[in-house]
């Protein structure tokens, strides 16, 4: 075995061990029993794309727009700025000037972590680093990635878990999660995904369970409740997608009582973070809308 297939340093992993009561603490931080809400930038992609909203003012209009005092933030949105220290100030001033916290950062477009090309691999590796150094900058807890990869069922388990665990031993260093959503492929298999977390067995290496995320590929899907079920006990965010809405205010997809109880049932107390996709509704009134599903949830529950 090569030594990137294989390294898993004795002082990478003392780092890892030694961030997770942080780590856990930064990322669960509502009294257990409970959880808070945040809002993924996501919701917005079609106001930040059409430039009717500026990425600079995200924090600010989370707060004033929707009184949500909670972000995360998605890499597409400040692409070339990860080195950008100044940027990445006034991104950081911005959000603490309206009292909103930043949590973590999404990525995408860096490249396969579970590329069958072990060369690829590692530079996709490589890619995130900025990243993790950037989502240091801004304070947040983790960066989200995806687990991309090909292959047989265990082959990409394997290679997933070796981009994987290389990754979580730099973000160690940094005191910061690596995290994974279920994005399609083999990660919106939750048993896939929850055995890839076992087989990388990092404190700082968890999950984003997204309640919609479960198309594995053309028409196959996986059962969300169970793949949420099974992606919970790994989870240091979990993400509320929502589309479109009954007249009593329901999502038509998920039933958010049914999933929330899953959440909490896992020992989850951390932010739930508002993804919205629709179209019937305009982003705006979408948010909204999930915020007041999510509020009459955590009321029955409470």
């Amino acid at each position: 075995m090569n030594s990137f297939n294989s390294r898993r340093s004795f002082l990478a992993s003392t780092a890892a061990v030694a961030a997770a009561s942080l780590l856990g603490r930064t990322a669960f931080a509502a009294p257990a029993g409970k959880f808070e809400i945040s809002l993924a930038e996501w919701s917005l992609h079609k106001t930040l794309f059409g430039g009717k909203l500026n990425h600079l003012d995200y924090a600010a209009t989370a707060k004033k727009e929707f009184g949500i005092e909670a972000v995360e933030y998605v890499n597409q949105f400040f692409k070339d700025k990860a080195n950008d220290s100044k940027y990445l100030a006034e991104m950081k001033q911005r959000a603490a000037d309206q009292g909103v916290k930043s949590l973590l950062i999404m990525i995408d477009g860096e490249g396969n972590l579970g590329d069958p090309d072990e060369a690829k691999r590692k530079q996709a590796v490589e890619n995130h680093y900025k990243w993790v150094e950037a989502a240091k900058t801004l304070g947040c807890h983790s960066i989200r990635v995806n687990a991309g990869s090909s292959g047989t069922y265990e082959e990409q388990m394997s290679r997933a878990a070796d981009g994987l665990r290389a990754l979580s031993e730099f973000g160690a260093k940094h005191g910061l999660n690596v995290i994974v959503e279920n994005h399609g492929g083999l990660s919106s298999n939750g048993a896939w995904l929850a055995g890839v977390m076992k087989k990388v067995n990092l404190p700082n290496c968890g999950t984003l369970p997204d309640f919609g995320n479960f198309r594995i590929k053309d028409n196959e899907w996986y059962d969300r409740y169970q793949g949420v079920e099974e992606l919970m006990p790994f989870a240091k965010a979990v993400s509320a997608k929502s589309h479109d809405f009954d007249d009593a205010g329901n999502e038509t997809k998920t039933d958010y009582l049914k999933m929330m109880k899953i959440v909490l049932a896992a020992g989850y107390s951390g932010y739930v973070g508002i993804e919205y996709e629709g179209s019937k509704l305009d982003e705006f009134a979408g948010i909204r809308a999930t915020k007041a599903l999510l509020e009459k949830v955590r009321t029955q529950l409470g």
